[in-house]
């Protein structure tokens, strides 16, 4: 199972941990000529942290295999593909990562897929990283969830454990995964985290396959949990860029009117968005800040780690000139060397410093570097699905663009 990322502030629960004193300062960190720093939320910790570009949060994919066959997912392979799984990181280079990661600051790591319990060995993985101090999080979709994993989170408790549903009923779910008996098994295993106290957090992916259940998953997660619950709507495309599955994944997406629709039929969906927006919307002309293509949080405070050892400065970053292989070289020397020259990287194309490089609603827009790539092959393309969802929702929210 592999969604979307974490949105949750991971610092707001009741672990925590020293960070290492005396790391030094890489300097200013740049920020694109439409998002100010000072105008995001502000937390402390974060905000001291971040101008320091220590990685203080951390995932790793602990194998891209799923016991589902999700037809929007950009990353599953099947659960019985004995490659993938010869070139997983074993427990042992996992808790290496994690210790060095530790020691240069790292409080929080997630454990995501494919589906992280899909890996026989994952209970030692889980105790490895929470021996280390961290806080740990846990995606996944709850099918493979039995007792023994309860009674390991109740003993060892996690930051939280994020499930993701696909569907209201039996039909949608399968239509979905293309598993027969998942809904009965997702049901099972939600039904044992809850009734053993884990903390659990639902969220679902807006599809052509189940928008008619929209409302009917957002009802059924609310009354199983009030800690949490959102939807995604933005599927990528494929990080190994096979045509077959990403046909599947372009069949998948909701249309830019669809997503703004479905956004603007959801009361807490929408007044989250708006709030968002009302810090992060450009209320006054913006200047040109020249042409570097990372003006997001990649490799500023966080990173990703690839089943098979290759770090990325973000979870969808996968051009080839961006990823550093950690079975050769240190984490160090990929945060401290690696990251700066990516992040380094600039651009002369005419329309995305035209269009994006001055655009007001850049902020609801989720085209970066690494989707950009994932959608045309270049890093620096302008998107214009992406483009035409900021712009919907941006009119949606009754936002006047200058």
């Amino acid at each position: 199972m592999r969604d979307a990322r974490p949105t949750t502030n991971p610092f707001s629960g009741p672990e925590t941990r020293s960070l290492v004193p005396g790391l030094p300062s890489p300097g200013p960190v740049r920020t694109s000529a439409y998002t100010s720093v000072d105008v995001l939320p502000r937390f402390e910790l974060w905000d001291r942290m971040k101008d320091r570009r220590v990685p203080i949060t951390f995932e790793i994919e602990v194998t891209a295999r799923c016991n589902n066959d999700c037809r929007h997912c950009y990353i599953n392979l099947p659960a019985d593909d004995l490659n993938a799984r010869a070139r997983e990181l074993s427990p042992g280079e996992i808790e290496d990562i994690a210790r060095e990661a530790a020691s240069m600051g790292a409080m929080w790591c997630l454990l995501t897929g494919g589906e992280p319990l899909l890996r026989e060995d994952f209970s030692e993985i889980y105790l490895r990283l929470k021996r280390l101090g961290l806080l740990v999080s846990v995606f996944t979709n709850a099918c493979l969830v039995q007792m023994e994993h309860v009674e390991l989170f109740q003993k060892y408790p996690p930051r939280d454990i994020e499930v993701t549903m696909y569907g209201a009923t039996e039909a949608t779910y399968e239509r979905v995964t293309r598993r027969p008996g998942s809904f009965q098994a997702f049901v099972r295993g939600l039904d044992r985290l809850l009734s053993g106290g884990v903390k659990v957090r639902l969220k679902a992916m807006a599809l052509r396959s189940n928008v008619h259940e929209l409302q009917e998953l957002a009802r059924f997660c609310r009354a199983r949990t009030r800690d949490y619950y959102r939807f995604d709507p933005l599927l990528h495309l494929r990080f190994d860029g096979d045509a077959v599955r990403n046909a599947e994944i372009l069949a998948e997406r909701l249309a830019p009117d669809e997503i703004v629709e479905v956004e603007s039929a959801d009361e807490e969906r929408l007044g989250a968005l708006k709030k968002g927006c009302d810090k992060f919307i450009l209320t006054r002309s913006p200047c040109h800040e020249g042409s570097y293509l990372f003006l997001c949080g990649a490799g500023r405070g966080s990173f990703t780690v690839s089943y098979d050892g290759r770090f990325r400065l973000c979870s969808s970053l996968w051009h080839p000139d961006t990823v550093y292989d950690l079975r050769r070289g240190t984490l160090h020397d990929a945060w401290h060397h690696h990251v700066p020259r990516i992040r380094d990287l600039r651009s002369s194309r005419k329309e995305l410093l035209e269009r994006c490089g001055v655009c007001h609603v850049a902020n609801l827009c989720l085209c970066c570097p690494a989707h950009a790539y994932l959608e045309s092959g270049e890093m620096d393309m302008v998107v214009d699905y992406f483009c035409r969802v900021a712009h919907g929702r941006a009119k949606a929210l009754g936002y006047q663009e200058g």
